[in-house]
């Protein structure tokens, strides 16, 4: 995870951003030396004009009096035995020092917000979130198919709340996370990171890493950290779907085969993608949805439900054709694919 909280992204107006590159060392040891620099400065004003000092104890000013009275007036507002007497003298200290000692206490104000308060705050909100994360669904992968995905997944009413995206990639990330959704950053082949994202509480998991290679291994590694969530998989060639299935995905998309065939059919029947368009797309005209049979349905035959058509109905995992004789009649525990059709004011 980022050390730093993401930006947030506010109104209209784009925001360039880049993750830092500097380390925590590197950090501490440039902002060490702004304050060296702010300090030599007001020594060496002080040490120039040390003649408009006075020392009420011994009279005389040397270089270890303007070292001591500078470090004071740096960090507090002095305790009297050194004073500026002459104009010059006063009138650096106010209009330099003061401000020298504004900036150092800015700083190290800052970076004690910064490496131990903001830390420390973080990994416990963090922690609180993880602590409460349950029955949510991991996204790994967010390029273009796991970015469309995420978007359908907040269309259809799921909350941000309940979405984690794994992603390496820290760009992609921080667009992710100005729409309130939790990310991992790292390798979602990795076991400590897929543990990280809950996929143990999760109760669905969504991998569109972009490879199919890799989307192998980030099955592999699910399957292993939890045998029971369900998989959701985008692959890329056709050959490799039956490795998929053996990797253990319980679902396979394919958008490349998916696209042609809606592009091929698109041929002889122009409305065929509008249509299928409508049906996979929540808001549209037609909603495909996926369903049990409700208590008031059992012993109904599929066209005498109302809600909507049925298309499919699966009994025991097995599916059933809808003029099989078993399928005549609806039963408890019955999984059926339906399809209901809005009225035209409220598509869209």
């Amino acid at each position: 995870m980022p050390s730093a909280p993401p930006p947030r992204v506010g109104g209209d107006a784009p925001r360039f951003y880049r993750r830092g590159r500097l380390s925590f060392r590197a950090t501490l040891a440039i902002r060490l030396a702004l304050v060296a620099l702010l300090v030599g400065i007001a020594l060496g004003g002080h040490w120039f004009d040390r003649d408009g000092l006075r020392d009420n104890a011994d009279g005389t000013i040397s270089f270890l009096d303007v070292v001591y009275f500078t470090a004071i007036t740096v960090t507090t507002v002095g305790y009297g035995d050194i004073v500026p007497v002459s104009d010059a003298a006063r009138m650096f200290d106010t209009f330099v020092v003061t401000p020298i000692r504004i900036f150092v206490f800015l700083i190290f104000l800052g970076s004690a917000y910064s490496f131990v308060l903001r830390q420390g705050w973080e990994r416990w909100r963090m922690g609180l979130i993880r602590a409460r994360l349950k029955g949510h669904v991991v996204v790994c992968g967010y390029g273009a198919t796991g970015e469309a995905a995420v978007g359908e997944l907040l269309a259809r009413g799921t909350s941000p709340d309940c979405i984690v995206v794994v992603d390496a990639d820290p760009h992609r990330l921080r667009a992710v996370e100005a729409l309130g959704v939790a990310t991992v950053e790292g390798d979602a082949t990795h076991n400590a990171v897929l543990e990280t994202a809950g996929i143990a509480e999760a109760r669905a998991a969504i991998v569109t890493p972009g490879r199919d290679d890799t989307a192998v291994l980030i099955m592999l590694t699910i399957r292993r950290l939890a045998p029971e969530v369900r998989v959701s998989c985008a692959i890329r060639e056709r050959e490799n779907e039956i490795i998929a299935r053996d990797a253990g995905a319980d679902v396979i998309v394919n958008p490349i085969l998916f696209g042609g065939q809606l592009l091929a059919g698109s041929t002889t029947g122009p409305h065929l993608a509008d249509y299928v368009g409508e049906l996979v797309r929540r808001g549209g005209s037609a909603d495909l949805h996926e369903r049990e049979v409700r208590a008031e349905e059992v012993g109904l035959s599929p066209a005498e439900v109302r809600t909507g058509q049925i298309l499919r109905l699966y009994r025991n995992g097995e599916c059933l054709l809808l003029d099989h004789p078993a399928a005549r009649r609806l039963e408890r525990g019955d999984i059926v694919v339906e399809v209901s059709h809005r009225p035209s004011h409220q598509a869209g």
